[in-house]
């Protein structure tokens, strides 16, 4: 098994900075629609999960965690169907990411369609579609590239400061 692999930000990086330019213009029509981060984030985190990609999921849990989720909630993402932590929307939304991902299975069936629909404004879907456009994308260039999730060291423990 290769252990290294061509590296395609880097190899080519015309052709990634293009796809970073997509994903801010993407951050940027779900802002503008009223998709808020932390939706955004579990979006990302979901479908980052499905794909099995620990590179695109630790990247967006650091995110999600600076956009104010809890890590109950961010616990609770890969087990939704079975959470009560989550609002109709996110729930809307974690379903739309699954049928995005899974999206060769049977494309985006009537029935996510209508339910999702009818939480979410026409814009609102518009963006998160492309938000699951966007990351899977991302997921497929870091997984087949094998980019390293190496171990977070451990922070220095605050030393206490003396008393003047």
């Amino acid at each position: 098994m290769s252990e290294k692999r061509v590296h395609l930000s880097k190899t080519e990086p015309a052709a990634y900075q293009a796809l970073d330019a997509f994903a801010r213009t993407v951050g940027e029509i779900c802002a503008a629609n009223g998709i808020d981060d932390r939706l955004k984030e579990i979006v990302m985190i979901h479908c980052s999960q499905l794909n099995g990609c620990s590179f695109c999921t630790r990247l967006h849990v650091d995110r999600a965690l600076k956009a104010g989720l809890d890590t109950d909630t961010l616990m609770q993402i890969a087990t939704w169907r079975e959470s009560d932590v989550f609002s109709e929307r996110e729930e809307a939304a974690l379903e739309l990411a699954e049928a995005f991902t899974f999206i060769a299975e049977e494309g985006i069936s009537d029935e996510v369609y209508d339910r999702v629909g009818g939480v979410f404004t026409e814009k609102e879907y518009a963006a998160l579609s492309w938000a699951c456009v966007s990351i899977n994308a991302f997921n497929r260039v870091v997984i087949a590239g094998r980019y390293p999730v190496p171990p977070r060291q451990p922070q220095a423990q605050a030393q206490p400061q003396a008393q003047a």
